[in-house]
C-alpha cells in the first residue's frame, strides 16, 4: 500500500501480540526514508508511552521519535509541537493531544491509530487532516467483520494477522469478583 500511488487506508485485526505494531514500524521507517513525518496515536496514555519506549528501543538512531500526551507540562507540549512544525520530528507518538488544533505537522505522510475503534470518526479524521492525504494504518484486536468495518469506516482495506509469533505467551482473561478488586489492582 505505501509503495503505491493512492492513499493507503488500511485496518489490521490481530491478537494482542500478533505483530501488528511491528507491521506499524515497518510502515514508519518506509514513510521515514521517504521523506515524511509520521504520527502514531493512541486512546491512553499508558498505552502511548508502552509504543513511544518500545519504538524508541528499535528506531532511536535513525529517527527523532517524541511523546506528545496531556500530562506534559505546557512548556514540554510547546517544545514539541514547535519541533514537529519545523519538520525536526520524523515520528510523534501520542494521544488526543495529537488532534489538537495547535499541533502542525511540516509534512505529515503516514498516521497509524492503535485501538482504533477508541477514537470518533471525526477525531480520526482530524489527525488525518494534519497531512496532505496521508496514508492511513488503523490497529485493533478487537474482531471486526469486514463487512461492518466496510459500514463503519468506508472505502477501508481489511488485513487479518491470524498466526501468532513464535514463543508468545498464552493470553489470558478471567472474571473476578468485585471483592478482589484490590488484588487485581
Amino acid at each position: 500500500d505505501i509503495k503505491s500511488n493512492k492513499q493507503m487506508n488500511r485496518l489490521i485485526i490481530g491478537d494482542v501480540g500478533s505483530g501488528k505494531t511491528i507491521v506499524g514500524i515497518i510502515s514508519i521507517y518506509a514513510n521515514f526514508l521517504a521523506g515524511y513525518q509520521s504520527a502514531f496515536m493512541a486512546p491512553t496514555e499508558v498505552l502511548a508511552m508502552q509504543h513511544y519506549h518500545s519504538l524508541n528501543k528499535l528506531l532511536k538512531d535513525k529517527l527523532v521519535i517524541e511523546l506528545l500526551v496531556g500530562s506534559m507540562t505546557k512548556k514540554e507540549k510547546n517544545n514539541v509541537i514547535e519541533r514537529l512544525k519545523n519538520n525536526e520530528i520524523d515520528l510523534v507518538i501520542g494521544t488526543h493531544a495529537l488532534i489538537q488544533d495547535n499541533v502542525v505537522f511540516n509534512n505529515l505522510g503516514l498516521v497509524i491509530t492503535d485501538e482504533q475503534h477508541r477514537f470518533g470518526v471525526i477525531q480520526r479524521k482530524n489527525l488525518q487532516n494534519k497531512g496532505n492525504k496521508p496514508d492511513c494504518l488503523f490497529m485493533s484486536a478487537t474482531p471486526i467483520p469486514r463487512t461492518f468495518a466496510l459500514a463503519l469506516y468506508g472505502d477501508l482495506n481489511v488485513s487479518y494477522i491470524k498466526d501468532k509469533p513464535v514463543g508468545r505467551k498464552p493470553v489470558s482473561t478471567s472474571v473476578v469478583n468485585e471483592v478482589n478488586l484490590k488484588e487485581v489492582l
